[in-house]
C-alpha cells in the first residue's frame, strides 16, 4: 500500500514538471514560431519532467521522503528513462529532423536518420576509451556504461559553464569594472555618426546625378552589341561608369563605418544606463555580490588547482568539514551532524533551484541566437539532450555536498563510477574555462577603451 501511495506522488509530481516543461516550450522557446512537430515538444517535456524528478529524489534523500524501497525504485526507472531518451530516442530524433531538411535524401529519411544514429553511438562509446569509466564487470548497455559517458560529457559542459560563470558574474556586477563614460563621449560618437550618414547620403546623390547623366547621354542604352562589342566593353569603360565604382566603394566602406559607430553608440548608452543604476541600492547591493563572487572566483580557482597539482578530493561534504573546522577552532559544544543535515539541505536545494533556472535562462538565450523556422525543432532537441545531460550530471557531483548517510541509496543506483574522476575533471575544466575567461575579458575591456578613443 505504501509503495502505491509513494508511486502516486511521484507521478503527479512528474505531471507537474512535465506541465511546467510545457509551458516553458509555448511561452518562452517557441513563442515566435509555429509548433510544427508535437513530438519535439514532448520530448523536451519529458526531458525536463524525469531531470527535475531527479533532484526531486535528492530533496527526499535528505528529507527521508518515501519508503527507502520505493526511492530506490524510482532512481531506478528514472535514470533508466532519462538514459534511454538521451542516448536513443534524442539523437534519432535530431537527426531525423537533419535528414529531413534535405530534399535529396526526403524520401530515405528513416534509413539516414539510422545511420546517423549509429554514427552518434559510435563516437559516444568510443568517448570511454581516453577516460577511466571503463568497468568489465557490466553489460554494454547497463546503467553504468551509458551514465559513465553521459557523465563526461554533462560535467564537461557544468565546468566551462561554471569556469565562465564564476568570472564573468563578478565582472558584470562590479561598478570598478564600468569604463567612464561621459555625455560629451556619446556627442562626440553621435557626431562622427551624423557625418558618416551624411557623406554617405551626398555620394549617393552624387551616384543618382551621374547615372542620370549617363542616361541622357545614351550610355546606358547605347552599348555596342555583338562579339567585338563586348570585347571593346571589357577593355574600354566610360568616365561615368569609373565614377560609380569607386563611389560605390566608399559608400561601402561608410554604410560598415556607420553600422560600427551605431553599435558603439548604444554600447555607451548602456554603459552609462549601468554607471547610473550601480549608484541605486539595488546596483549597491549587486556591486557587493559582486565582490563577494570575486572572492569566491578566487578561492574556487585556487582550490581546483590544488585538488589538480595534489590529486585530492574530499571524501567528506563541504558542509560537514566546515561546521567541523569551525567547532574544533572556536572550543564549542555543538551538535555537528545535526546542524549539516539541516544546512545541507538547504545548500543542495539551492543549488537545485538556481541550476535550473540558470540553465533555463541559459537555453533560451541560446536558442534565440541562433534559431529559424527550419532550425528549430533541431535546436529544440539539441537543448534536451543538453539539460538531461546537464542534470545527470548535477546529480553525480551534488552527491559530494551531501552527508555520507543520504549517499546510499544514489550510490547503489549509480553504480560502480569512478566518482573522484568526475570530480577531477570537473575542476581541470572549470580551471582552463575561468583562466580562459579571465584572458579573454581582460582583453575585451583592454580593448573598449581604445576603440571608443579612436578618432
Amino acid at each position: 500500500m505504501s509503495f502505491l501511495i509513494d508511486s502516486s506522488i511521484m507521478i503527479t509530481s512528474q505531471i507537474l514538471f512535465f506541465g511546467f516543461g510545457w509551458l516553458f516550450f509555448m511561452r518562452q522557446l517557441f513563442k515566435d514560431y509555429e509548433v510544427r512537430q508535437y513530438v519535439v515538444q514532448v520530448i523536451f517535456s519529458v526531458t525536463f519532467a524525469f531531470s527535475c524528478t531527479m533532484f526531486e529524489l535528492i530533496i527526499f534523500e535528505i528529507l527521508k521522503v518515501l519508503n527507502s524501497s520505493s526511492r530506490y525504485f524510482h532512481w531506478k526507472m528514472n535514470l533508466c528513462v532519462i538514459l534511454l531518451i538521451l542516448v536513443f530516442m534524442v539523437p534519432f530524433y535530431i537527426g531525423y529532423f537533419i535528414v529531413s531538411n534535405i530534399r535529396l535524401l526526403h524520401r530515405q529519411r528513416l534509413l539516414f536518420s539510422c545511420l546517423l544514429w549509429l554514427t552518434f553511438m559510435y563516437f559516444f562509446w568510443k568517448l570511454g576509451d581516453p577516460f577511466p569509466i571503463l568497468s568489465p564487470k557490466h553489460g554494454i548497455l547497463s546503467i553504468e556504461q551509458l551514465i559513465s559517458r553521459v557523465g563526461v560529457i554533462g560535467v564537461t559542459l557544468m565546468a566551462l559553464l561554471s569556469g565562465f560563470g564564476a568570472v564573468n558574474c563578478p565582472y558584470t556586477y562590479m561598478s570598478y569594472f564600468l569604463r567612464n563614460v561621459t555625455d560629451a563621449d556619446i556627442l562626440a560618437l553621435e557626431r562622427r555618426l551624423l557625418q558618416t550618414m551624411d557623406m554617405i547620403i551626398s555620394k549617393k546623390k552624387r551616384m543618382a546625378m551621374t547615372r542620370r547623366t549617363m542616361f541622357q547621354k545614351g550610355e546606358v542604352h547605347n552599348k555596342p552589341s555583338g562579339f567585338w562589342g563586348m570585347i571593346k566593353s571589357v577593355t574600354t569603360s566610360a568616365p561615368g561608369s569609373e565614377n560609380l565604382t569607386l563611389i560605390q566603394q566608399e559608400v561601402d566602406a561608410l554604410e560598415e563605418l556607420s553600422r560600427q559607430l551605431f553599435l558603439e553608440t548604444a554600447d555607451l548608452y548602456a554603459t552609462k544606463e549601468r554607471i547610473e543604476y550601480s549608484k541605486t541600492f539595488k546596483g549597491k547591493y549587486f556591486n557587493f555580490l559582486g565582490y563577494f563572487f570575486s572572492i569566491y572566483c578566487v578561492w574556487k580557482i585556487f582550490m581546483a588547482t590544488i585538488n589538480i597539482v595534489f590529486d585530492r578530493v574530499g571524501k567528506t561534504d563541504p558542509v560537514t568539514r566546515g561546521i567541523e573546522i569551525t567547532v574544533n577552532y572556536l572550543g564549542i559544544q555543538f551538535d555537528v551532524k545535526f546542524w549539516s543535515q539541516h544546512i545541507s539541505f538547504i545548500l543542495v536545494g539551492i543549488i537545485i533551484v538556481t541550476s535550473i533556472r540558470g540553465l533555463l535562462i541559459t537555453l533560451t538565450k541560446f536558442f534565440y541566437a541562433i534559431s529559424s523556422s527550419k532550425s528549430s525543432n533541431v535546436i529544440v532537441l539539441l537543448l534536451a539532450q543538453i539539460m538531461g545531460m546537464y542534470f545527470v550530471s548535477s546529480v553525480l557531483l551534488i552527491r559530494m555536498s551531501m552527508p555520507l548517510e543520504y549517499r546510499t541509496i544514489i550510490t547503489e543506483v549509480l553504480g560502480e563510477l569512478q566518482f573522484n574522476f568526475y570530480h577531477r575533471w570537473f575542476d581541470v575544466i572549470f580551471l582552463v574555462s575561468a583562466l580562459s575567461s579571465i584572458l579573454f575579458l581582460y582583453l575585451a575591456h583592454k580593448q573598449a577603451p581604445e576603440k571608443h578613443m579612436a578618432p
